[in-house]
């Protein structure tokens, strides 16, 4: 069964599914984090949990990836009221880009001021090991230069303006807080700083495009997080997205390696722990 297909995106439409979640629970969330591949274990580390499933939230797409479990989950981390997704939603389920996108301006109008993306990337940079952690400073959106951005079609000035600027998408003050946080807690040995591309997926890349994807400047490459991060921002909300690198992507034509999605969710399971220790201390600092 494919997903219901709609384009556009309506302010009344998300309002009606923020203010039915503010119904839900006894707290405004500060702080919005959405989770990666293997990567919910953060939500888990959320106090006094309230627990909704995608799909008793109106409006709201599902998540039909393995590793998304479909849950959003609304707590405290160190003090902060939190709300957190456990899975997203990509171009490659179906869905059309301003559906994937829409709990980001529903985090906005329940009055969410910080999204904190996090997701499963192959390392291009070849300094990168699997495992390391990668703040992102900028991206390439390359569904993008095709038109495939969230932003097309009519635009809500209630959410945005037509034109948003993009060249502080990522806020510099977070990415500085990331490493400040790392170091204090012995982590800045496999963090790094880098550019994320996106592609849509679900095929992996093969090597003359990550060849190519490297040479236009990108460290780190996956199938989310960008499209988010644009809504975000056209929203006003500040952004921090941090990628777990959990394979190299192949880059040699003699290389026996092959990308797969267990892959990703193991090394998620790894490095995950410590993942969910540095964004927790960040919170606490936001």
């Amino acid at each position: 069964m494919f997903p219901e297909c709609t384009t556009g995106y309506k302010n009344e439409e998300c309002r009606v599914t923020a203010d039915w979640l503010l119904a839900q629970v006894p707290v405004r969330p500060l702080v919005g984090i959405v989770c990666g591949s293997g990567l919910g274990g953060l939500a888990d580390m959320l106090k006094d949990q309230v627990v909704i499933n995608y799909s008793d939230i109106p409006n709201f797409p599902q998540s039909t990836v393995h590793g998304h479990a479909g849950k959003l989950v609304f707590g405290t981390l160190k003090g902060k009221a939190c709300v957190c997704m456990q899975g997203r939603f990509h171009l490659y389920e179906g869905y059309p880009i301003q559906k994937t996108t829409l709990p980001i301006r529903v985090f906005k109008l329940m009055g969410v001021e910080t999204v904190i993306l996090t997701n499963a990337a192959g390392g291009l940079n070849q300094n990168y090991k699997v495992g390391d952690i990668m703040v992102i400073k900028d991206h390439i959106n390359i569904p993008g230069f095709a038109g495939n951005n969230p932003l097309v079609g009519p635009n809500d000035d209630r959410f945005g303006v037509r034109f948003p600027c993009m060249s502080d998408a990522y806020d510099r003050g977070l990415q500085q807080l990331a490493h400040e946080v790392a170091t204090e807690m012995g982590f800045s040995v496999f963090m790094h700083e880098g550019v994320y591309s996106v592609l849509g997926g679900p095929s992996f890349e093969t090597i003359a495009e990550c060849r190519m994807l490297r040479l236009l400047g990108a460290d780190a490459v996956g199938m989310s997080t960008v499209h988010e991060v644009i809504v975000a921002r056209h929203c006003g909300m500040k952004v921090l997205a941090l990628s777990l690198i959990t394979n190299q992507a192949v880059m040699d034509y003699d290389s026996e390696k092959k990308a797969n999605h267990q892959e990703v969710l193991q090394t998620g399971e790894l490095r995950a722990k410590q993942l969910e220790k540095l964004v927790s201390n960040m919170v606490s600092r936001i």
